[in-house]
């Protein structure tokens, strides 16, 4: 089933549903096409090299989605996950070297008697299933907690993997100590072993797998396209999202510098700066909730060639970040009014972007330059 959304036009849906309100773009109207739905609480999407869509949804459940928007039953082999609260299966990607050897990895949250925590995992896509599956990485300590496990997972191109991984919101303040995996951005090999090279590696009391720490629950990830380095953005608590470049060794603040406070309104920390602590290279008040993050580097939108794009789980849109170097000079929410919490964001082979939503009926949409056509949905 597809529905076509024209935007900024009224769209019209089945009986029942809400019509989202004009989406305009400063480069033009933007066509937004339901390629795919009936994915429950989607996580993540990945391409396969034929143009077909592997997508995770939270409850544990891996898909393959055909170019026809068909929905395939789930994959066996995927491990039981624990999917309580923000817990689930999370990122999937495809390994470097897919074509040759059908691996994917994804991550996870892990259960673990009374608790749980977030794990990495590889396998070989075979038939309908997974085979071969190996578990690379168990973030330590498990915790007893339902929120903030993370976690996106971005191959760097030495073939190492990167994975960021939330604090566990009740164990924020292990974010600043390096004997434990919460709230830290990960570097490991595609066997989970430890790269020499990572900052903390011989280090007394320091997990050797860290690349960066003070993060809270960091769920977008990618690497620039022309310096090949590792961009991340994370949720903040009440205010303060937070956009980064994670460098080594380096020290991202949280809880003890924030641009926002806490839910009860009251201040977090010692406030917004500290010496040895990094600023964002930009951030939201009030908080956007991201998710999902993608730079543009197609022809599709040649006025959005090089723009960063982030989705919104609080406001439903798509966050356009214009950049000049690290410095983000202009920012543009689109698809405004459309009311789907916006989950992942991803460019597809075709130079469009894709979209999931985080619904019980979940949807893979497309959203591609608008055409002009003039032509409004139909109901399914």
């Amino acid at each position: 089933m597809r529905i076509w959304l024209s935007l900024p036009l009224f769209l019209v849906f089945a009986a029942g549903a809400a019509s989202p309100r004009d989406a305009p773009s400063r480069f033009g109207t933007v066509d937004v096409t339901e390629v795919a739905r009936g994915l429950e609480h989607p996580w993540s999407l990945a391409f396969l090299p034929d143009g077909r869509m592997l997508v995770s949804e939270r409850p544990g459940r891996l898909r393959i989605v055909d170019v026809d928007g068909t929905v395939a039953a789930p994959l066996g082999g995927v491990p039981t996950v624990y999917a309580r609260g923000q817990g689930g299966l999370h990122d999937v990607v495809l390994a470097p070297d897919f074509a040759a050897s059908q691996r994917l990895f994804f991550c996870y949250a892990e259960p673990r008697g009374a608790r749980s925590g977030t794990s990495i995992a590889h396998a070989r896509l075979a038939g309908g299933g997974l085979d071969d599956m190996r578990v690379i990485f168990r973030q330590q300590p498990d915790w007893d907690s339902r929120h903030h496990f993370g976690c996106r997972l971005v191959f760097a191109r030495d073939g190492t993997l990167f994975a960021t991984l939330g604090e566990r919101y009740s164990g924020m303040k292990l974010a600043q100590t390096l004997d434990n995996h919460l709230g830290k951005v990960i570097r490991i090999g595609a066997d989970g072993t430890v790269p020499a090279d990572n900052p903390f590696v011989g280090r007394a009391g320091a997990r050797p797998e860290i690349w960066s720490y003070g993060h809270r629950n960091p769920q977008g990830a990618a690497l620039h396209p022309q310096t090949g380095q590792l961009w991340i953005h994370e949720h903040g608590p009440k205010g303060g999202d937070e956009l980064n470049r994670p460098q080594p060794g380096r020290n991202y603040g949280w809880p003890v510098i924030t641009h926002g406070v806490d839910y009860s309104g009251l201040p977090i920390g010692e406030g917004a700066h500290r010496t040895g602590m990094e600023q964002p290279l930009h951030y939201w008040v009030p908080s956007i909730a991201p998710s999902g993050m993608a730079f543009y580097t197609a022809d599709r939108f040649p006025a959005w060639r090089g723009n960063l794009f982030i989705g919104s789980l609080k406001f439903g849109q798509l966050v356009r970040l214009q950049l000049d170097g690290e410095r983000v000079v202009d920012e543009e929410r689109l698809l405004d009014g459309l009311k789907r919490r916006i989950r992942d964001v991803r460019q597809g082979p075709d130079g469009a972007l894709y979209l999931l939503t985080d619904e019980a009926d979940g949807a893979v949409l497309r959203v591609t330059p608008h055409t002009g056509s003039g032509v409004r949905s139909r109901p399914p």
